[in-house]
């Protein structure tokens, strides 16, 4: 119960933050990535935001003995680069170039409702779908470590 309370605040605060901060307008992450166009740079301040937090997050909680609603941490232990990660690197920004969304603030924009919103979401839920039929178990994205 606990950890499903604390999953929910933690979602509500990360759909607050993309909406304050405009990451769930396509047009604005669009006119973020036309630099020879409208280039609107105002989300270099959230992407430098978030990457403070989580430098300060991860030192804190990877100091910690053990998480507080788990029995262990749940980190990837590969670290190498392989055909799949960069295809799907790839994919991820082309399909945040063409649609404006990435999966976070396309799931905070699905509250708003829209066709555009709705088909991006089932094109992104479609392709999960497939990598889940297609990959390999022995490329699984995280394993258990202590």
């Amino acid at each position: 119960m606990m950890r499903a309370l604390a999953g929910l605040l933690a979602g509500l605060v990360f759909g607050l933050g993309l909406v304050i901060s405009g990451m769930s307008n396509p047009a604005k992450v669009l006119n973020f990535l036309d630099i020879t166009g409208t280039w609107d740079p105002s989300l270099i301040f959230v992407m430098g935001g978030a990457l403070v937090v989580t430098f300060i997050g991860f030192r804190l909680v990877l100091g910690m003995s053990g998480p507080v609603l788990d029995t262990q941490f749940h980190l990837p232990t590969r670290s190498d680069l392989d055909m799949p990660l960069v295809a799907g690197a790839a994919l991820f920004g082309i399909g945040w170039g063409i649609g404006g969304y990435c999966p976070g603030p396309a799931v905070t924009s699905a509250t708003l409702g829209g066709w555009p919103t709705l088909a991006f979401l089932g094109g992104m839920i479609a392709g999960m779908i497939a990598v889940r039929i297609l990959q390999p178990r022995s490329l699984s994205p995280a394993t258990i470590v202590r």
